[in-house]
């Protein structure tokens, strides 16, 4: 009899475990994104009754899992709030506590975005120490999805929400942390950032194979049964990093990369659209926000005009992609390492693009110049540029980085200088101009500004294949 009941004991506990599970994004301490209707999933025993009770409302919301346990409801979730909690049971609870209701963004892309605040080695982020002292706050909270390549999509990953300390926010990304720490002084409600970021990584290995299809003839898709998963892997890191995220209401979206995809900047074009469009498609949850960031000027060995080309790329995909925006870096580069420490006016610029889009903030500039249009005089090029209502500046700086050309294609570096209606260029070498260059070379210092401060990025006027 003894027996009997050890052995019936060790079945109800089996049982119990195998009761609800959770994505580990989806647990305590986490924070809902506010007045949206919340997406909550998990397994749980096969075709039972879940229910799902938040104790905000007291409202309790009940579906059936499926035969293999799968189950997920939305749930109504108010302004912002807290703290929370949500009780889940298919007979067997499970409580989830300390949940906040607030701002949700997802960052995520190469090394730059996963540049933690703490710095790389010997690579220093600006502000470290001031960051740090001040990162103490239980309204900010942080999740952070550890490297995973892998040939299959993954359901969840070893990780779990932090309040921000001091340890937390350290191994945080510094632009996607600094983002949310502005957000949440602006707004003051709670803000969950959450970081999916993997150094040296191409954007194809941040796509599902769905999105490639378009691309089959340039970009192979490793066959599931191939050996170990490169992170360069086409869906490599999409099926380990971002396919346990997928669902999770979020607001909006932070993007920096393609400093790996540099020599192929035609196609990094049609990648960048195509990689935004599956990942709302995936989330289901709207056409939200995507900011992302120009990369910036660097000394790359070898390069052959990649780099700029690369920026181009960025820049012309920005009006290809429905509800986003891009942060120009061309001020804030450095020649001899390719991650610049001034994260602050990066998590600036793409909070300024969410204060004024997102949020409705009226009044507050987000884009630099955009070139817009070129006249020729005589030997003079007059260039018209958007976003530039109340003028252009150097702040005090020689206007630089100029080019002309003629009917013969080869640039000149010319004079130029700031107008009423724009900016007039001239090279004494080109009598007759055809075509202007701006900072289009891989490691430059951007000079030209909108009067708010914000930087032009490089461009052309011209469509010439070099």
């Amino acid at each position: 009899m003894k027996k009997f009941i050890i052995f019936l004991f060790l079945v109800l506990s089996l049982n119990a475990s195998a009761s609800v599970t959770l994505p580990s994004v989806i647990g305590s301490n986490m924070v809902l994104q506010r007045q949206s209707e919340a997406a909550l999933w998990g397994t749980a025993t096969a075709n039972a009754k879940v229910t799902v009770t938040t104790s905000w409302n007291k409202r309790t919301y009940a579906v059936k899992a499926g035969p293999d346990g799968a189950w997920k409801v939305k749930v109504q979730t108010p302004g912002a709030g807290g703290p929370y909690e949500i009780s889940i049971s298919d007979g067997q609870p499970l409580k989830l506590e300390n949940i906040l209701i607030g701002e949700v963004w997802l960052c995520s892309g190469q090394s730059n975005m996963e540049m933690p605040v703490k710095g790389f080695r010997n690579q220093p982020v600006l502000h470290t120490a001031d960051l740090l002292m001040e990162a103490e706050n239980p309204q900010i909270r942080l999740f952070n999805v550890p490297r995973m390549a892998s040939r299959k999509p993954l359901s969840t990953c070893n990780a779990s929400w932090q309040a921000a300390t001091a340890e937390s926010v350290a191994g945080f990304s510094a632009v996607g942390y600094q983002f949310a720490k502005m957000l949440h002084e602006k707004l003051k409600v709670p803000v969950g950032i959450i970081e999916t970021t993997w150094g040296g990584t191409v954007i194809e290995a941040w796509m599902d194979e769905q999105s490639l299809q378009p691309f089959a003839g340039e970009i192979k898709i490793p066959s599931p049964e191939t050996q170990q998963p490169d992170r360069n892997d086409a869906t490599a890191l999409y099926n380990g990093m971002v396919t346990p995220l997928v669902g999770y209401t979020i607001k909006g979206m932070l993007w920096y990369q393609g400093e790996s995809n540099r020599d192929r900047a035609a196609q990094y074009r049609r990648l960048l659209p195509a990689m935004v469009k599956a990942w709302r498609a995936a989330w289901d949850c709207g056409e939200w926000p995507f900011y992302y960031v120009q990369i910036a000027p660097y000394t790359y060995k070898g390069d052959k005009g990649q780099t700029c080309l690369l920026r181009e790329a960025q820049l012309k995909a920005l009006p290809e992609i429905p509800n986003a925006g891009m942060a120009v870096s061309m001020d804030v580069g450095m020649e001899s390492n390719i991650h610049p420490p001034d994260k602050t006016i990066i998590a600036k610029r793409l909070l300024y693009w969410a204060l004024a889009k997102t949020y409705g903030y009226k009044g507050i500039p987000y884009s630099g110049p955009v070139y817009k249009a070129m006249e020729v005089a005589a030997d003079t090029v007059k260039l018209s540029f958007d976003y530039a209502a109340n003028g252009l500046s150097t702040f005090g700086k020689p206007l630089s980085q100029f080019e002309v050309a003629g009917a013969d294609k080869v640039f000149h570096p010319a004079d130029a200088w700031i107008t009423n209606s724009g900016v007039f260029v001239k090279s004494n070498e080109v009598q007759h101009p055809v075509a202007v260059r701006y900072a289009f070379h891989s490691w430059v210092v951007g000079t030209l500004f909108n009067t708010e401060g914000l930087p032009a990025s490089s461009f052309r006027t011209d469509d010439w294949n070099d």
